[in-house]
């Protein structure tokens, strides 16, 4: 594979199996920011209150928080099952599980119905971030790698500005309609199974292997230290990520230009806004894996970290107009793209059977730290301030830089 210099180089396998692991991804997007686009009117027609009452917040931050703990969760397993029976195997079970449940979501009648379906649809998204990015890991050459990485980031990217159209596509309808459009994912599913091989790297790892290691393997022996480091970064930056994520939809609808609009107005800055996040981040995702094949990939993590909290900072600390809001958008988007490094730096740390394991554990457990920074965030802090929230959310990058610098090194096979 060293040999590959252009994209005809490259086999059929690789090939589909870039393709799978993109639009795997692209759904993954999709199915997981449906709910950031409805989290307040919806959630406030489960609670048969209007959308200015603080419980709205409250409970929208507590249905989020069980969407990353199942997050989490579901990258432990899956990320398990990875390594048992397949990457291929288990990327149809994890889209299969994401675009299930998203559907179900639209079913939903009181608010923890909501918040069971979210969890449930969680479950595979986590799932699918370590099967896809363990997949593409075995099977493309590793100086194009960076760029896959950025590549796959896209995916999502692309799959919130979906989320998008359907949005402004389904404006005036009521809000639960919209998870109707997450079951499309599921079709994905039936060319997968019968395009995409299992990598030879791991058929030959199971092969070779006696009995497979578990997930406690993970902190024993030399893979531990690699573990807690991993750990430790993942769980500090996705805190503050996933804060701002949410959060940032809150903000703009009350800021002094779009607070006093019609709720369909509203919706419309939102989106807007949330467009304008991802247009960055896309340009970031390259732009990141650009700096990391100059510098590498622990320098360029803990630079990025160090902008994303310097812009969160910056924004957050002062009032700003409308459209000055959209900018600082635009350019937190761009330092979005150092979590797009994840995919492909993470997976080869950890020996092959514990390669989804481990990069699925330790990634996703980031989430459940996160999750109860949004619970803090929406129940501790002023919700009729979410600028504060977020401002106090941007502190945590520049914990998550000095972290970076501890990465281990890559191990490649």
């Amino acid at each position: 594979m060293s040999d590959t210099q252009r994209w005809s180089d490259l086999s059929s396998q690789q090939k589909k199996s870039g393709l799978a692991a993109w639009l795997g991804w692209m759904f993954d997007g999709l199915d997981m920011h449906i709910y950031t686009l409805v989290a307040v009117p919806f959630v406030a027609l489960l609670l048969k209150l209007p959308e200015t009452d603080p419980e709205v917040g409250k409970h929208g931050a507590l249905i989020n928080a069980a969407f990353l703990v199942g997050w989490a969760l579901g990258g432990a397993f899956f990320g398990r099952l990875g390594d048992l029976i397949g990457r291929s195997r288990a990327l149809c079970l994890t889209i299969l599980t994401y675009a299930c449940f998203t559907g179900l979501s639209a079913a939903s009648t009181e608010w923890w119905h909501l918040m069971a379906f979210r969890f449930l649809s969680a479950l595979g998204i986590g799932g699918e971030w370590a099967v896809g990015a363990s997949l593409l890991s075995e099977t493309w050459p590793k100086r194009w790698r960076p760029w896959i990485a950025a590549t796959l980031q896209t995916a999502v990217n692309v799959g919130v500005l979906l989320a998008c159209v359907a949005g402004w596509a389904m404006k005036g309808v009521e809000p639960r309609w919209i998870f109707l459009v997450g079951v499309v994912p599921a079709f994905l599913v039936l060319w997968i199974r019968h395009a995409v091989p299992e990598p030879e790297e791991w058929h030959a790892a199971r092969q070779n292997a006696g009995k497979p290691p578990g997930i406690l393997d993970l902190f024993q022996g030399e893979v531990a230290s690699t573990t807690w480091r991993v750990l430790a970064i993942c769980g500090v930056s996705l805190t503050a990520h996933w804060t701002f994520m949410y959060w940032q939809q809150a903000y703009i609808r009350k800021l002094p230009e779009v607070v006093g609009l019609e709720g369909a107005a509203r919706n419309q800055a939102a989106l807007v806004a949330l467009t304008c996040v991802m247009a960055g981040s896309i340009v970031g995702n390259f732009l990141a894996g650009w700096l990391a094949s100059i510098f590498g990939y622990r320098r360029t993590i803990a630079v990025m970290c160090l902008a994303y909290g310097a812009l969160m900072l910056v924004a957050f600390g002062q009032t700003l107009s409308h459209g000055t809001a959209l900018g600082f958008m635009v350019a937190i988007g761009v330092c979005q793209g150092v979590f797009g490094l994840f995919t492909m730096c993470l997976p080869p740390l950890f020996p092959v059977l514990l390669r989804t394991t481990g990069a699925g554990f330790c990634y996703n457990f980031g989430r459940i730290v996160a999750a109860c920074g949004t619970v803090y965030f929406g129940r501790y802090t002023s919700v009729t301030n979410v600028g504060e929230a977020l401002f106090y959310a941007g502190l945590l990058f520049f914990p998550a830089a000095v972290l970076a610098w501890w990465l281990p090194e890559r191990r490649e096979g």
